[in-house]
């Protein structure tokens, strides 16, 4: 059992790699930062990313209705986002930013407008698909290494 959930997992991410959904390299670079006494880091990362990006999101989409628009805040918040989503190989997020930011530096409101509603479906998208990998990984557990002697 604990081999076909292990392969079961492996073949989930290796589908975020090729549907495009995460970047391998920067995914891969975080993976590495998990050990012993952090096994579950990916997921805390992730967990945080998700948190802070959906309160910058929200923020967002009420300030896009707001007159004026705060561009400038909105703009940071964006760029705040891009960073998140890059240092966690998260690059259809990452690509679904730039648009909006193009928009927002033309003051294109309708423009930004259409690009948010892109932006959160790439959002949740990703949201939809980590959840329950991570799950999985819960289940599994941790993956048992030899300790080298001391």
């Amino acid at each position: 059992m604990d081999n076909l959930l292990r392969e079961q997992i492996a073949k989930m991410r290796q589908s975020f790699f090729d549907e495009g959904t995460l970047d391998s390299h920067y995914f891969a670079q975080l993976e590495q930062l998990e050990g012993p006494d952090n096994p579950n880091f990916v997921e805390e990362i992730i967990t945080l990313f998700f948190r802070e990006s959906t309160k910058m999101l929200a923020t967002m989409e009420t300030n896009l209705e707001k007159c004026p628009v705060n561009f400038i805040g909105i703009n940071k918040m964006l760029n705040q986002i891009k960073v998140n989503s890059a240092s966690i190989g998260a690059i259809r997020i990452k690509e679904q930013v730039i648009p909006m930011l193009n928009n927002l530096k033309e003051n294109n409101l309708e423009g930004a407008k259409a690009s948010f509603q892109g932006l959160k479906v790439e959002y949740d998208t990703l949201k939809r698909k980590l959840e329950p990998y991570f799950q999985l990984q819960r289940q599994a557990g941790p993956v048992e290494t030899a300790v080298p002697p001391k």
